[in-house]
């Protein structure tokens, strides 16, 4: 019978949303996740990191992740690794110490150790190897000798270790591709030897957080695995910074290019994190076309994205969790669920004219960004504030049909017009003759100003 297991992820406790608590909407979020959990019949819940928003989280935060996860381990198992948004110390605290109800992967040496879900007869019925944010420079010091001891694999070109004539580690470039690529092919190693050992073909699912191409921003901006690489977006922290890149797909078939990979047999699943916007990503075609051993699969690779909207950008996007159907043959099903909304967060672009008009009274209680084109009044801001008591952004769109000049300020230019000239860039429009009026009577007066000294 297949496995039901839920995948959620990039929950960030403790964001807030242009200075507003987000702690009502994730508390909306939890009961959610447990009545998914009751209603589906879900055997297991994988939350693929960024838990927290930041490395040491408030108070309420942690309270809140406390009791969803006890409501959620009564009800289901729980497997949780850390994002890089986290702390994996903190997060993984005590980790050891925690019922198989729920399982926290927060150490690095544990990549390869499958948690292993029980089915409805008690027996293995499917194995989740549960991948925290691996950071490059802090991997490529744990996965080498994890590499060397499990695998054997040394380095060819450093000779023996001075003093104790042993090869040393392999090395690992300093990239997210090295490091997850060494992380699967110890998967790799024990998904061969459990699936040699078993009849019975178990599914293979593994937990991720990391930019996995071909996948898609929240800004919309294309990821591809070559030079042209995306801006840092308001929600989704680079993690290639500093030779930091992309995971190509493809890693999660050849499990990081191990030999093995064809005795393990393929993953049914990749669990992935990091991105806020739910996709599937996309393997090469080239996979598709390839001959395979009879009981190897191609895996399903999929974010779900966040629960939440953290940004303008992402508002216009559905948000949910993902609901997965699992078995020996593979992936049967996948389902977006979607997430509860207890925030209407929009983005209006429009005159002010039609921002005061009836058409936009609909909104007026909605988390909003304004941007404004045409004119600018004076006291919009004010107006719009007083209409809209929950704008949380306002800018204004410069008209295209007046292109920028480059305007040149000497000695002789006249100060009333240079103001009168700032007015119309920044205005929209040629100062009214009350206006210029009251520019000629300041500047009089501060010339008056400047005599009496």
């Amino acid at each position: 019978m297949p496995m039901r297991i839920l995948h959620t992820s990039d929950w960030h406790l403790g964001r807030t949303f242009h200075g507003r608590a987000l702690d009502d909407a994730h508390a909306a979020f939890a009961d959610h996740l447990v009545g998914l959990v009751r209603t589906e019949r879900v055997d297991a819940v994988l939350v693929a990191g960024d838990v927290y928003d930041r490395a040491v989280p408030p108070t309420d935060s942690v309270r809140l992740l406390d009791e969803t996860l006890r409501r959620l381990s009564e009800r289901t198992r729980v497997v949780l690794t850390p994002g890089n948004h986290d702390s994996a110390r903190r997060l993984g605290f005590a980790a050891e110490l925690m019922g198989e109800g729920l399982v926290i992967r927060a150490r690095t040496d544990a990549v390869h150790h499958a948690v292993v879900l029980p089915d409805a007869d008690g027996g293995p019925g499917a194995l989740v190897y549960a991948l925290p944010y691996l950071d490059p420079d802090a991997a490529r010091a744990t996965l080498p000798r994890l590499l060397a001891e499990q695998l054997g694999e040394r380095s060819e070109d450093d000779g023996p270790a001075a003093g104790d004539g042993e090869p040393q580690p392999p090395r690992l470039a300093r990239s997210h591709e090295a490091v997850v690529s060494g992380a699967l092919r110890l998967v790799a190693a024990d998904l061969a030897a459990r699936r040699a050992a078993s009849p019975v073909r178990t599914p293979a699912l593994v937990m991720a957080h990391a930019f996995v191409a071909p996948a898609r921003t929240s800004e919309d901006g294309s990821l591809s695995p070559a030079k042209d690489a995306p801006a840092t977006t308001q929600s989704e922290r680079d993690i290639r910074v500093g030779g930091v890149d992309l995971v190509p797909s493809q890693v999660f078939v050849t499990l990081g290019g191990s030999p093995l990979a064809a005795q393990a047999g393929g993953l049914d699943y990749v669990a992935l994190g990091h991105l806020h916007r739910p996709q599937a990503v996309h393997l090469p075609e080239a996979l598709h076309a390839q001959a395979r051993p009879v009981d190897t699969v191609l895996p399903v690779l999929r974010y779900c994205g966040s629960p939440l909207p953290f940004s303008f950008s992402e508002a216009p996007c559905a948000k949910s969790s993902v609901l997965i159907d699992v078995g020996a043959c593979g992936v049967s099903s996948t389902e977006l669920v979607p997430a509860p909304a207890p925030h209407r967060i929009e983005t209006v672009r429009a005159t002010m004219a039609e921002l005061l008009s009836p058409r936009y009274d609909e909104l007026t209680d909605a988390w909003l960004r304004v941007e404004l084109t045409g004119e600018l009044p004076h006291g919009a801001l004010a107006r719009l504030k007083q209409r809209f008591t929950h704008m949380l952004s306002f800018s204004r769109i410069a008209p295209t049909a007046r292109p920028h000049e480059r305007v040149v300020i000497t000695r002789q230019a006249d100060p009333v017009k240079v103001s009168e000239q700032f007015l119309a860039e920044v205005g929209g429009r040629e100062p009214s003759p009350a206006e210029s009026a009251v520019l000629s009577e300041a500047y009089e007066a501060v010339r008056a100003a400047e005599r009496s000294l």
